[in-house]
Protein backbone atom coordinates (compact mmCIF):
# COMPACT_ATOMS: atom_id res chain seq x y z
CA UNK A 1 0.00 0.00 0.00
CA UNK A 2 1.18 3.79 -0.58
CA UNK A 3 -0.03 6.88 -0.16
CA UNK A 4 0.80 10.32 -1.44
CA UNK A 5 -0.56 13.72 0.02
CA UNK A 6 -0.52 16.46 -1.92
CA UNK A 7 -1.88 20.07 -1.29
CA UNK A 8 0.17 21.65 0.87
CA UNK A 9 1.48 25.14 0.60
CA UNK A 10 2.03 28.53 2.31
CA UNK A 11 -1.43 30.58 3.50
CA UNK A 12 -2.13 33.54 5.66
CA UNK A 13 -3.59 33.02 8.54
CA UNK A 14 -7.68 32.73 8.14
CA UNK A 15 -7.13 31.26 4.67
CA UNK A 16 -7.84 27.55 3.85
CA UNK A 17 -6.34 24.39 2.17
CA UNK A 18 -7.22 21.48 0.90
CA UNK A 19 -5.03 18.12 1.42
CA UNK A 20 -5.26 15.09 -0.77
CA UNK A 21 -4.27 11.77 0.10
CA UNK A 22 -4.49 9.00 -2.40
CA UNK A 23 -3.49 5.68 -1.92
CA UNK A 24 -2.67 2.68 -3.85
CA UNK A 25 -2.65 -1.10 -3.05
CA UNK A 26 -5.48 -3.93 -1.54
CA UNK A 27 -6.74 -3.32 0.98
CA UNK A 28 -10.03 -4.21 2.67
CA UNK A 29 -13.21 -2.61 2.74
CA UNK A 30 -13.14 -1.87 6.14
CA UNK A 31 -10.07 0.44 7.38
CA UNK A 32 -9.19 3.66 8.88
CA UNK A 33 -7.88 6.81 7.24
CA UNK A 34 -6.61 9.56 9.37
CA UNK A 35 -4.28 13.12 9.13
CA UNK A 36 -1.93 14.25 11.46
CA UNK A 37 0.70 16.72 11.50
CA UNK A 38 4.15 17.33 13.19
CA UNK A 39 5.73 20.28 13.69
CA UNK A 40 9.24 20.63 14.36
CA UNK A 41 10.66 20.33 18.18
CA UNK A 42 6.57 18.99 19.30
CA UNK A 43 5.33 15.46 19.27
CA UNK A 44 3.17 13.74 16.29
CA UNK A 45 -0.29 14.10 16.65
CA UNK A 46 -3.82 13.01 15.23
CA UNK A 47 -5.88 15.69 13.62
CA UNK A 48 -8.78 13.63 11.85
CA UNK A 49 -9.97 10.26 11.48
CA UNK A 50 -12.70 8.66 8.96
CA UNK A 51 -13.45 5.04 9.32
CA UNK A 52 -14.96 3.13 6.56
CA UNK A 53 -17.18 0.17 6.85
CA UNK A 54 -20.85 -0.62 7.31
CA UNK A 55 -20.77 2.48 8.70
CA UNK A 56 -18.54 6.17 7.74
CA UNK A 57 -17.61 7.45 11.32
CA UNK A 58 -15.15 10.36 12.00
CA UNK A 59 -12.98 11.62 14.29
CA UNK A 60 -11.64 15.34 15.07
CA UNK A 61 -9.05 16.74 17.44
CA UNK A 62 -10.60 19.01 19.61
CA UNK A 63 -8.37 22.11 18.02
CA UNK A 64 -9.53 21.26 14.61
CA UNK A 65 -13.26 21.16 15.21
CA UNK A 66 -15.40 22.93 13.09
CA UNK A 67 -12.26 24.06 11.34
CA UNK A 68 -11.11 20.90 9.34
CA UNK A 69 -13.29 18.60 7.32
CA UNK A 70 -11.97 14.78 6.56
CA UNK A 71 -13.84 13.42 3.29
CA UNK A 72 -13.30 10.57 1.17
CA UNK A 73 -14.21 9.76 -2.52
CA UNK A 74 -14.18 5.57 -2.89
CA UNK A 75 -13.43 6.33 -6.66
CA UNK A 76 -10.51 8.41 -6.28
CA UNK A 77 -8.99 6.34 -3.55
CA UNK A 78 -8.78 9.48 -2.11
CA UNK A 79 -8.91 11.29 1.39
CA UNK A 80 -9.56 14.64 1.78
CA UNK A 81 -8.33 17.28 4.60
CA UNK A 82 -10.70 20.55 3.84
CA UNK A 83 -8.67 23.36 6.35
CA UNK A 84 -10.54 26.68 6.76
CA UNK A 85 -9.57 29.73 9.60
CA UNK A 86 -6.50 28.22 9.41
CA UNK A 87 -4.12 29.65 12.38
CA UNK A 88 -0.36 29.80 13.08
CA UNK A 89 -0.92 26.54 15.54
CA UNK A 90 -1.64 24.14 12.55
CA UNK A 91 2.17 24.97 10.63
CA UNK A 92 3.46 21.61 10.52
CA UNK A 93 3.99 18.72 8.45
CA UNK A 94 0.61 16.59 7.70
CA UNK A 95 0.86 13.01 7.03
CA UNK A 96 -1.55 10.55 6.22
CA UNK A 97 -2.08 7.29 7.19
CA UNK A 98 -4.07 4.31 6.08
CA UNK A 99 -4.68 1.62 9.01
CA UNK A 100 -5.60 -1.58 8.29
CA UNK A 101 -3.90 -5.00 9.64
CA UNK A 102 -0.57 -2.68 9.52
CA UNK A 103 -0.20 1.18 8.94
CA UNK A 104 1.18 2.81 6.32
CA UNK A 105 1.88 6.28 6.03
CA UNK A 106 2.51 8.87 3.66
CA UNK A 107 5.80 11.05 3.01
CA UNK A 108 3.67 14.28 4.14
CA UNK A 109 3.38 17.78 2.98
CA UNK A 110 4.34 20.89 4.19
CA UNK A 111 1.23 23.32 5.52
CA UNK A 112 2.66 26.98 6.86
CA UNK A 113 0.72 29.37 8.04
CA UNK A 114 1.87 33.13 8.52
Amino acid sequence: VQLVESGGGSVEAGGSLELSCTFSGSIPSSYCMAWFRQDPGKEREGVAAIFIGRRTNTWYADSVKGRFTISRDNAKNTVYLQMNSLISEDTALYYCVILVAASYWGPGTQVTVS
